[in-house]
């Protein structure tokens, strides 16, 4: 059997959605709070003095700490029914079905919330891995459960997930450096939808 793994946002989708589902899903009162209390982070981030999961994962706690999981679930549905198919890749999309008539195991890796992406990859039929929320009672917490799906994080997911020996072929298909180290699984990769030898640079 092969295996192909995916990033998520920019691969499978045109745009990273992280901001998009913020916007959906978290509370006006807190929307509007945090476009004024995160401005300093955005302008640090913009100019690359702050990182992206310093920046997420404090929007997150602001967004969703003592928020029940119910209502962000509910929402996080009618996200992936409403906004996701619009952002999907239609060649993205037939890649993972050529994927699927050949009987490989399809994975999703992604810095991607759980709480929306779980939904979508459920309705694909595809394996997820991913960034998940930490969730006490039913409440969120604000926190993520573990590290962020992101780099070295993405390879030590997989190879938690499985024995990459068992396969016979690995594909891997990303767009940032945050899947370097998920693309040097791989025997056969893409970045940017463009094959690539195991030389390549990613930036």
């Amino acid at each position: 059997m092969n295996i192909a793994l995916f990033d998520f946002d920019g691969t499978i989708t045109t745009r990273a959605l992280f901001a998009d589902f913020m916007r959906y899903a978290v509370s006006q009162p807190r929307r509007l709070a945090g476009n004024i209390l995160f401005i300093p982070l955005i302008l640090g981030y913009k100019m690359g003095l702050v990182s992206g999961n310093r920046i997420r994962a404090r929007v997150v706690r602001f967004g969703f700490r003592g928020v029940p999981v119910k209502v962000v679930s509910a929402k996080a549905r009618t996200f992936c029914t409403e906004v996701v198919p619009g952002s999907i890749r239609p060649m993205a999309l037939a890649r993972i079905r050529w994927h699927q008539e050949r009987g490989d195991e399809v994975v999703v890796v992604s810095g991607a919330l759980d709480i929306y992406l779980e939904y979508w990859c459920r309705d694909q039929g595809l394996e997820l891995i991913c960034s998940r929320l930490e969730e006490r009672d039913g409440v969120l917490t604000g926190r993520y459960r573990e590290a962020q799906c992101v780099g070295e994080e993405k390879r030590r997911r997989i190879n938690e997930r499985y024995d990459m020996e068992l396969f016979e072929h690995v594909y891997a298909y990303g767009d940032t450096r945050d899947d370097e180290e998920m693309l040097e699984l791989a025997h056969t990769r893409f970045f940017r939808w463009k094959l690539v030898d195991g030389t390549a640079s990613y930036g």
